[in-house]
């Protein structure tokens, strides 16, 4: 995997192609971001957002045109696209299109349907317990053992692992029926269920099986593996803390201990019980990622509710500017780099940082495409 250092981003031309208030929301998502830059899927050039909001890559847009204002050409500009080089998986942007008219390309899962809950304001909520399609599921898999998570599992998009080369995310087609949300495309590596009604320390034995390579030119390199808190069923109105909860980090140190991480008395359904804004555990100072879970403690026991520990791997942000409007994502003629896609990926959405409580159904497809070998 090739890294490139980029300068950062033109706040006026990003803004103008986002919106304000969507580029706020994303940015704020991203305070005390510890991993590699993470994709932003709707803008083109391979924009990419790093710790505390600065946006890197090459942009040439937003200089006069919002995203909504070229929407209508980039479908013209599609069937015109040069021979450009791109920087991972694919020789060029003639054979990312040649792959996909020979039949490399896959539609994950089919048509993707999902209604989120009803959420929080500035917090975050997962998808993964919420039909139709994927299908809803159940918590992960008690401590110490938990879940390694794969494609096959019930509520992963399903697909297919390409039979040479690896996969990549080539293209999305997708509706929120709420405007100013946000998705975080992402590989749901493991998850494990916590006892609430109990401060005691829990054991985690179970280990993802992607994302586990301690080199940082890899692509199955542990660093922005994220961890998050999900709540499966209602906790009782308790004040708590996960607090002494330890890991094994990206340069594979052991017992590396989780900063204490706020929980939320009488947190809802799917919400994440974290502080406001944020989506993922913070790690201790200069880790860039989580390897594996091997202890969990709350500083008080919650007598009712049930959570998951979840160790995730970011894809991408997908944003919805204007509700009940399919947005075409483009990540082959828009950009320099078409995601890696891990074989056996679990994927999965999360809704980041949500503008408001409103729950919202996502309606589409996204696609990926397989390299030559």
């Amino acid at each position: 995997m090739n890294i490139v250092k980029h300068r950062s981003v033109h706040s006026g031309r990003l803004e103008r192609w986002m919106g304000s208030e969507k580029l706020t929301q994303i940015s704020k998502s991203m305070k005390d971001w510890y991993g590699p830059p993470i994709h932003i899927l709707d803008v083109p050039g391979s924009v990419r957002i790093c710790k505390n909001g600065d946006f890197v890559g090459p942009f040439e847009h937003g200089v006069f045109f919002s995203a909504m204002d070229v929407l209508e050409s980039a479908f013209k500009r599609a069937a015109k696209v040069p021979n450009g080089t791109l920087y991972a998986g694919f020789s060029s942007v003639s054979d990312a299109l040649s792959r996909a008219s020979q039949g490399f390309r896959q539609q994950f899962n089919g048509n993707i349907q999902k209604t989120g809950p009803t959420g929080v304001a500035n917090v975050t909520s997962s998808l993964w317990r919420l039909g139709a399609a994927p299908a809803a599921v159940s918590a992960g898999a008690a401590a110490p053992g938990g879940t390694a998570h794969s494609s096959t599992n019930t509520g992963a998009m399903v697909w297919n692992n390409p039979d040479a080369g690896t996969m990549r995310l080539t293209g999305a087609d997708i509706s929120a029926s709420v405007a100013n949300n946000c998705l975080l495309l992402y590989d749901r590596l493991f998850s494990v269920a916590k006892t609430m009604n109990s401060s005691a320390t829990e054991a985690v034995t179970g280990v993802p099986t992607r994302y586990q390579s301690s080199t940082p030119t890899s692509e199955e390199y542990i660093g922005g593996n994220f961890l998050f808190v999900e709540v499966g069923t209602p906790l009782a109105a308790t004040a708590h803390n996960w607090t002494v909860c330890t890991y094994t980090d990206d340069a594979n140190n052991a017992t590396q201990t989780l900063p204490s991480l706020t929980g939320n008395s009488g947190a809802i359904v799917d919400r994440l019980d974290h502080p406001t804004g944020q989506f993922f555990a913070p790690l201790a100072t200069g880790d860039v990622g989580i390897k594996a879970l091997s202890q969990m403690q709350c500083s008080a026991a919650v007598a009712t509710g049930a959570v998951n520990f979840v160790i995730g791997h970011p894809i991408g942000f997908m944003s919805f500017p204007l509700a009940s409007m399919i947005i075409p994502f483009d990540w082959i003629t828009n950009r320099d780099q078409a995601p890696y896609i891990a074989n056996s990926a679990c994927l999965a959405l999360l809704e980041v940082v949500k503008p408001s409580a409103t729950a919202t159904s996502y309606t589409g497809r996204i696609y990926g495409t397989s390299t030559s070998s």
